[in-house]
């Protein structure tokens, strides 16, 4: 790399290196001392190890024979140039500047279109940067970016892999409480263990300010009719209720305005809960949500309408209870598992009995929304269960559930909410994996916060999604009314596109050594594990090699590619660990969801195992998502092609054994056909396309276009062939004779251009015709069961009736959709082609101004019933 720099006479870098100098030597006397020189690099490269800048300075007086400590401004430009100079950036800088030193504002232009996926970049949203980030005058006032300011811009916040817009509220918070995952805490008072643990207030301020939106009380009696915080029968220690009343009125809402449950274990005398009502009416007020439900209602209250608000999940006395008190169960967690760990339908012996406890009335009406109910069965609750109950579940219970049941979990949780809590063997507190309950929809599931390691990343990383608030909306496979899901395919989920995730990992910079690791002094041999996890489907691992014996700036230049079939409950984690012979140690991690990832060259900021940002310590990769043919997404979502069209596959339908409405399924057959044909059309002649440039399907078309250029010009820099863009699908046109290889390209684009015009044409046409036979099948949702049942299905076969007409209707949803996003990525590829063009100065005299025409009209999603404003 310094070779590099030196042949390309790197003047204004020198010329800036060399002013700082002068700055630096006050005194004018060509030198400075090595402490201000080493403080001077420093202050450059903060990540920078202080014995290292030393130890080059050292090395450089060696090799020269050199006494003394003071540094020349020569000896200064040559380590600068050695230690702040980062290869990977070098060469990428080198690749878009045409081997300038520097990039200039077109040049960054395209950076930005081409690489990091920025729309609508203007030369003024160029200078802006380079404004920000060139350290230099003359870069600044040239408008020119330097390999310093670049490297700046590239470690800034805002080529960061997390997308900034999920850094504030970016998800519809209008539906209701049951439709989105909460971040929930187990046991929050509890800071350590939970047998001889201590419980301290502290746990509802950690877990208030990193977002937790449902909290525990487990009140008992206390002494001079107080009632207290702890784990009945256990050793944890007592903290008065008022305190924790106090706290969280105090914190509520410190990083999040949406609702906070508080989930109420009573264990008090009716002498004390009326206390309890007292400290929270007193201290609370009108935080405490006690609006009654509307029976009339079929969902929760939406996020939205609740903020501001607290809500009590506890046990609430019958309507028909008249008294001041009346007789509940109790909410025992640890009894509740004994009973239910055995099989269903099997009597089971030394069952621990159901106790019963007093529940004053006052206390029962602070509880609105969120009534405590136990839980009998999935077919119980689908009949009887109200909307505003809750059940909890122990995990071992849900995790029974969540293997044999999982479509009637999914399914109970559209409307209901479901909390899991740990099992009380998880004495040393240590967590669940929450996934394993969220993708069977479970909105609640409590985790032990104080408790760092995979689990908790996994948790924290999950609720950054919407800016921190708590709250996450659901997959909308999940919500909607009539779709098909099963939390455990091993496959394609169907409706959904697949995507393919490809992850290069460049490099790392500034490596910690792992705490407590001192067999090998500072040496660290770093390695980086990627992992998917989601659902079963999804789960994978990638590992690079070692580097050995760097922890500074190790160069790992490894790619990697994973499908996702479901990318909304998808997260990627990046670890980094010291291998070490005699177990490999954790350096820090980074957890993202899928839907946050920025494309294109980012930094990754890692954390320690507690959760809090190592400083300067970065990893650099390259991200791309695709569907699975190669199509990019202009719009976080690619499109799934199989195979070539002598293979295809195309998505079927289920028969119900229902004559009237197996014919309205059978004539979306057709469509479907259609619908997959000019999808998978387009995208195969685009990956064909890609490959004749000479690019992997991970690259887009403005990238292509930019690739193929010095092939359609001569030698003399006349055109083999221009671009007419006067028309809304863009041609080639050949200047001439034109080599053999060139034509094959240009035959390769016509049929990509044809596949483009052809999708665009048909799309819509298409479209209403799968729409219409979603809503002709629809009009026979609400009396299916009667339907099937006069058709003679019983039971088993009219079960399977009505799974089959979820599994048509998700089908029919997910193909209407993916063509939607076709037609989206189409008319992106037209855009790209058309600024490509522009910007090689390809296009045909003339036609440069024209623009690429706009749809005709927005493929829109279709309601859940007919006759719906608004649907899923």
């Amino acid at each position: 790399t310094l070779d590099m720099l030196e042949s390309s006479q790197d003047k204004m870098r020198t010329s800036w290196v060399s002013q700082m100098f002068s700055e630096t030597d006050v005194d004018n006397l060509g030198r400075i001392s090595l402490c201000r020189a080493v403080q001077f690099i420093k202050s450059l490269n903060p990540g920078l190890k202080t014995n290292k800048i030393e130890l080059k300075f050292k090395e450089l007086h060696r090799s020269k024979d050199k006494p003394g400590t003071e540094i020349t401004k020569e000896e200064f430009i040559e380590v600068f140039h050695e230690l702040c100079t980062r290869p990977e950036i070098y060469f990428l800088l080198v690749q878009f500047s045409s081997n300038k030193e520097f990039l200039d504002t077109k040049d960054l232009m395209m950076f930005l279109e081409a690489e990091q996926g920025m729309a609508h970049v203007t030369e003024e949203i160029s200078l802006e940067i380079i404004r920000k980030y060139e350290p230099s005058k003359e870069g600044q006032e040239k408008g020119w970016l330097s390999i310093d300011g670049f490297t700046n811009y590239l470690t800034s916040a805002e080529c960061h892999i997390f997308d900034p817009e999920h850094k504030k509220v970016c998800q519809d918070m209008k539906q209701p409480l049951s439709h989105y995952f909460i971040n929930s805490s187990h046991n929050t008072y509890l800071i350590e263990d939970q047998f001889r643990g201590p419980s301290d207030i502290t746990g509802y301020i950690r877990a208030l300010k990193m977002g937790c939106r449902s909290v525990e009380l487990d009140v008992w009696d206390g002494p001079d009719n107080e009632p207290v915080i702890y784990t009945g029968h256990t050793m944890t220690s007592q903290i008065v209720f008022r305190s924790v009343i106090d706290i969280i009125n105090k914190y509520a809402f410190f990083a999040s305005d949406y609702p906070l449950m508080l989930c109420l274990e009573n264990h008090c005398s009716l002498k004390q809960q009326k206390v309890m009502v007292q400290h929270m009416k007193k201290i609370l007020g009108d935080k405490l949500y006690t609006q009654p439900p509307n029976a009339e209602e079929s969902y929760l209250p939406s996020p939205e309408s609740l903020k501001g608000k607290v809500l009590l999940k506890a046990k609430k006395l019958s309507s028909n209870c008249s008294g001041l008190e009346g007789d509940v169960t109790d909410e025992d967690e640890g009894a509740e598992m004994s009973q239910r760990v055995g099989k269903e339908g099997v009597e089971q012996q030394n069952v621990v009995p159901v106790k019963r406890f007093q529940l004053c009335k006052e206390l029962s009406e602070l509880v609105c929304i969120c009534k405590s109910v136990q839980f009998k069965d999935f077919q119980v609750s689908f009949q009887l269960q109200k909307y505003w109950e809750i059940c909890s579940f122990n995990e071992v219970l849900a995790t029974r559930y969540a293997n044999e049941n999982a479509g009637d979990f999914v399914n109970y949780n559209k409307r209901f909410l479901a909390r899991v809590f740990p099992s009380p063997m998880r004495i040393d507190s240590s967590n669940m994996n929450p996934q394993d309950f969220w993708k069977c929809g479970c909105q609640i599931v409590a985790m032990n916060f104080q408790t760092p390691g995979l689990m908790m990343d996994l948790n924290i990383g999950w609720f950054r999604q919407n800016g921190n608030c708590g709250y996450v909306l659901r997959p909308a496979i999940m919500r909607e009314e009539v779709s098909f899901f099963s939390a455990n395919t091993k496959d394609t989920v169907p409706g959904v596109s697949p995507q393919l995730l490809h992850v290069k990992i460049i490099s790392g910079q500034n490596f910690p050594k792992p705490k407590g690791s001192g067999a090998k002094g500072d040496v660290v041999d770093p390695y980086v594990y990627v992992e998917i996890h989601g659902i079963p489907a999804d789960c994978a691992e990638q590992r690079t090699k070692t580097v050995h014996q760097n922890g500074d700036n190790p160069i790992f230049d490894e790619s990697f590619e994973f499908q996702i079939n479901l990318p909304e409950l998808a997260m990627v984690r990046f670890v980094v660990l010291d291998d070490d012979y005699i177990g490999d140690e954790f350096i820090g991690q980074y957890t993202i969801p899928f839907e946050c990832l920025q494309t294109g060259y980012r930094h990754v900021p890692l954390q320690s195992l507690t959760g809090e940002a190592l400083a300067h310590a970065f990893l650099f990769v390259h991200v791309a998502i695709t569907n699975r043919r190669g199509g990019g997404k202009p719009h976080k979502r690619g499109l799934s092609v199989r195979k070539s069209k002598k293979s295809r596959e195309y998505a079927c339908m289920r028969t119900l054994w229902i004559k009237t409405i197996d014919e309205v399924f059978k004539n979306a057959l057709q469509p479907i056909r259609d619908a997959t044909d000019l999808r998978e059309n387009m995208q195969n002649a685009v990956v064909s396309f890609k490959e004749l440039c000479g690019l992997s399907p991970v690259a887009n078309l403005m990238q292509c276009i930019l690739a193929v250029s010095t092939r359609l010009v001569r030698s003399d820099n006349t055109p083999l062939v221009v671009m007419n863009l006067s028309d809304q699908y863009p041609t080639m046109e050949l200047q001439g004779i034109v080599p053999e290889v060139l034509k094959k390209i240009v035959t390769a684009y016509e049929t990509m251009i044809h596949t483009i015009k052809t999708l665009i044409e048909n799309a819509d046409n298409v479209y209403e015709k799968i729409v219409q036979c979603q809503k002709a099948a629809m009009e026979f949702h609400e009396n299916l069961q009667n339907i099937g049942a006069k058709e003679g299905l019983k039971e088993r076969k009219l079960q399977k009736a009505v799974e089959n007409f979820t599994w048509n209707i998700t089908i029919l949803k997910g193909q209407s959709d993916l063509l939607k996003y076709a037609k989206n990525e189409a008319q992106e590829n037209l855009k790209q082609i058309h600024y490509a063009t522009v910007s090689c100065g390809l296009n045909k005299s003339g036609s440069e101004n024209a623009e690429v025409s706009k749809p005709r009209r927005s493929l829109e999603a279709i309601p859940e019933k007919a006759g719906e404003e608004n649907g899923e």
